[in-house]
């Protein structure tokens, strides 16, 4: 998937689920794909990137063969998006040790403050060409 921006998600976190859909809806040119952090496919695209989170509290987001995450991703993210969206990518400024510190508070609490699925999300036929095939 040379060139194609990838965005890898938990796929049971209600936020996460909740961010993609965000996501979806503002991205500008739908150039975004999305697959789940469990799914073999989001496996597959960690570990040809030598990415190793046991824990899965991370957001991941490959764009011409590099990888990124937490804030960073988040925020690379931003400039696929249409309205005042791409202007967060100038929090990039902010030291990384403060935008993760502030990231991995949200994702340490995401489960209690928004809970979580038993399975991955399904996403409906007309997002489907959106996610790599490979949803758990």
């Amino acid at each position: 998937m040379p060139g194609q921006p990838v965005i890898l998600f938990d796929g049971v976190c209600n936020f996460c689920n909740g961010m993609v859909n965000f996501v979806i809806k503002r991205d500008k040119n739908a150039a975004l794909k999305f697959s789940t952090l469990q799914s073999e496919i989001g496996q597959n695209l960690l570990t040809a990137n030598n990415f190793q989170d046991p824990d899965l509290r991370s957001f991941v987001f490959i764009e011409k063969g590099e990888l990124y995450t937490r804030s960073t991703a988040a925020l690379k993210v931003c400039k696929y998006m249409k309205g005042l969206w791409p202007l967060m990518y100038g929090f990039i400024i902010v030291p990384k040790f403060i935008r993760d510190g502030i990231y991995n508070w949200l994702a340490k609490n995401r489960y209690r403050w928004f809970g979580k699925k038993e399975v991955c999300m399904v996403p409906t036929p007309e997002l489907q060409s959106r996610f790599l095939n490979d949803m758990v």
